[in-house]
């Protein structure tokens, strides 16, 4: 009688066990993106959240806030760590003022032509392992990089070389953009993106650092600026998926593999969506007698990249961090034939 109490006693613990194990497998996650509602970015990460949740069978709850829901999109990175949010996807490059490695990790200027080059480095080349000891000091964890095909540059005038900048006035933002169209020669100017098309329409500027070839299009850019340069090479900033590191630890295998999972279904389904809408433009365009697309050849990107490379090692200069992510992201462009 007492060994049968006992072994109703032990089971009953163990069940126990097991129902408490499985409540800690449920997860209910806040995630803040950087992307206002209504943009095909933002409904691409809503379509995230809900895959995340089929993957798990629901065990795993994400909801997807627009930017500034909870906190400024500059401030998501504190908020994470502190669990104010779960998680955040975002622009890293937003970060700089608290370490330049955030400027060379989010968005070195001419590093990639395409959002596969910009994973290769993460996936292949060594840039997750170290951007997770960058991030762990401040309580959050890196789950997986994506990122939208490199923007494209309008123009009003023909630009199918470095050399084709010089003197070219253009719209570039502060910072590690602007540096490297001044170190080619083009003579930049600080806009913000409202003023874009009138500058352009009035000659104000001859061309521009502006976004994607689908939403250069939506603003009507080609309209008066009808040399676009496509496919870009300048710009691809990082979109990051990143959690708070104690929900992370907190996770079994099981989880943590789903999530990695679901990042790199999130990355590929934001680049061929993304691609998608260019190439339906860049088709449009073709059609128009009065628009010319430029695409630069291998040997020509190769160029502006080493001249961007100046201006990586002046951010690299800033900090121990930043020349870590300097020293192994040219070491992979480098193995990579891309430097």
């Amino acid at each position: 009688m007492m060994i049968r109490l006992l072994s109703t006693v032990a089971l009953a613990g163990v069940l126990a066990t097991a129902a408490s194990a499985q409540a800690q497998e449920s997860y209910d996650l806040q995630f803040q993106s950087s992307d206002n509602s209504g943009t095909t970015t933002f409904e691409i990460q809503q379509d995230w959240a809900e895959k995340v949740g089929e993957m798990s069978d629901g065990r795993i709850s994400v909801e997807m806030v627009p930017v500034g829901s909870i906190v400024e999109y500059n401030e998501t990175l504190d908020a994470v760590g502190s669990g104010i949010l779960d998680g955040h996807i975002t622009d890293s490059s937003y970060f700089t003022g608290k370490d330049a490695a955030f400027a060379l990790i989010g968005n070195p200027v001419g590093a990639y032509s395409s959002p596969a080059e910009l994973r290769s480095f993460f996936n292949e080349g060594g840039g997750s392992e170290l951007y997770n000891e960058i991030l762990a000091p401040y309580g959050v964890h890196f789950i997986g990089p994506a990122a939208q095909p490199a923007e494209a540059v309008p123009s009003k005038v023909p630009i199918d070389s470095v050399e084709d900048f010089e003197g070219v006035k253009m719209r570039a933002p502060e910072g590690m953009v602007q540096s490297v169209f001044e170190a080619v020669g083009a003579s930049p100017v600080n806009l913000p993106q409202s003023e874009v098309f009138t500058s352009l329409d009035k000659g104000v500027i001859s061309a521009s650092d502006a976004t994607t070839l689908a939403t250069n299009h939506s603003m009507g850019l080609h309209d008066v600026a009808k040399h676009p340069i496509w496919p870009g090479f300048h710009s691809l900033p990082l979109n990051e998926v990143s959690i708070n590191k104690e929900t992370w630890d907190s996770m079994s295998e099981e989880d943590r593999e789903i999530l990695d999972e679901s990042v790199e279904w999130y990355a590929q389904e934001l680049a061929d969506r993304i691609s998608a809408r260019d190439e339906e433009v860049a088709e449009e365009l073709r059609e128009r007698d009065d628009v010319t697309i430029h695409t630069w050849s291998e040997e020509e990107k190769k160029k502006f990249r080493q001249i961007a490379q100046e201006q990586w090692q002046s951010y690299a200069d800033r900090s121990e961090n930043a020349q870590k992510v300097f020293d192994t992201l040219t070491e992979h462009l480098r193995s990579e034939g891309l430097l």
